[in-house]
């Protein structure tokens, strides 16, 4: 059977390319029949991604067949996964994400978790001599998850080692960072297509604080005033969403990647709480600006208190 390789639901750059990545070794240097797939529709950016470099969108899966041989990208999540994930044959997880536990294996498999801003930078790691190997469309992806992830090395999350592979890979493909990463960040900003809803939910995480189930969103941005003036109607549509999800509340937090800062929409008192005691920030209006604010997954998602 084909082993297909995917990342987590409302797939962002990183859970879009490292799965082609990992295909694409899988295939061409493992001799392992693999397939990347999506668990939802790609980003602006991850779509800009497989359009820049002539990258096939992977299919779309709604779930795993018993027995099914996967890969697990960039997340460990049951939450983020197919519903019947543990009844498939999963082969190797490959992430960067802290361990939640929950997943369940037909026996011993590789699992690779290391503290890079980006699964990506592990793959490339993994592969060793034979990262040499990849195709010009396959670096591009692989540099295009990392600038994402680092948000051109701006994130907290970032290593010298995630700069250290991305600088090659651009050497290699004679790529000026700065000027490509501004074109990324372009395609990520484009979000006039999207419903208040899908903005919500297209990168989103589910997470509990003491018995208070939220979604946790985040929105990253070159443009915030484009996604701020939708003010109103994406906090209508956070109630929706909430409900229709089964979490307590939606946390927006609208990331400005150049200011680097954060702007948390505070709908109501219980926001404003989180506000105050997570981040130490004082609020007086339906908005806070969270100055160093960057990485859901270093700043806001630890610090969360209600």
């Amino acid at each position: 059977m084909t082993t297909q390789v995917f990342g987590h639901k409302s797939p962002d750059t990183d859970s879009t390319g490292s799965p082609i990545l990992w295909a694409w070794y899988l295939n061409e240097v493992q001799g392992v029949d693999a397939t990347p797939v999506l668990l939802g529709e790609p980003n602006t950016e991850a779509a800009f991604m497989l359009k820049r470099w002539g990258l096939e969108k992977p299919a779309i899966i709604e779930d795993v067949e018993d027995d099914a041989p996967v890969v697990i990208v960039d997340t460990n999540n049951p939450a983020e996964l197919p519903a019947n994930i543990n009844n498939a044959d999963i082969r190797a997880i490959i992430d960067h994400h802290k361990l939640v536990g929950g997943l369940e294996t037909k026996g011993p498999i590789d699992i690779t978790v290391r503290p890079l801003a980006c699964t990506a930078t592990i793959m490339y790691d993994l592969m060793g001599d034979d990262a040499a190997k990849m195709p010009e469309a396959i670096k591009g992806a692989a540099l295009t998850c990392i600038l994402s992830d680092t948000l051109e090395f701006r994130s907290p999350t970032t290593t010298a080692h995630d700069r250290e592979v991305a600088e090659k890979l651009a050497a290699e493909l004679g790529l000026d960072i700065p000027g490509y990463a501004a074109e990324m960040f372009a395609a990520k900003s484009d979000v006039s297509s999207f419903s208040d809803a899908e903005l919500i939910r297209m990168d989103s995480k589910e997470y509990e604080v003491d018995g208070t189930k939220f979604r946790v969103s985040v929105l990253e941005t070159t443009a915030p005033g484009v996604v701020l003036d939708r003010k109103a109607s994406l906090t209508d549509a956070m109630v929706e969403v909430a409900k229709e999800d089964g979490v307590d509340q939606v946390l927006l937090f609208v990331v400005d990647i150049l200011n680097e800062e954060a702007t948390l929409l505070v709908p109501n008192d219980l926001v404003k709480t989180v506000a105050e005691k997570s981040f130490g920030a004082t609020v007086e209006g339906d908005t806070v600006v969270l100055p160093g604010i960057m990485s859901r997954k270093k700043q806001i998602i630890p610090n969360l208190k209600v």
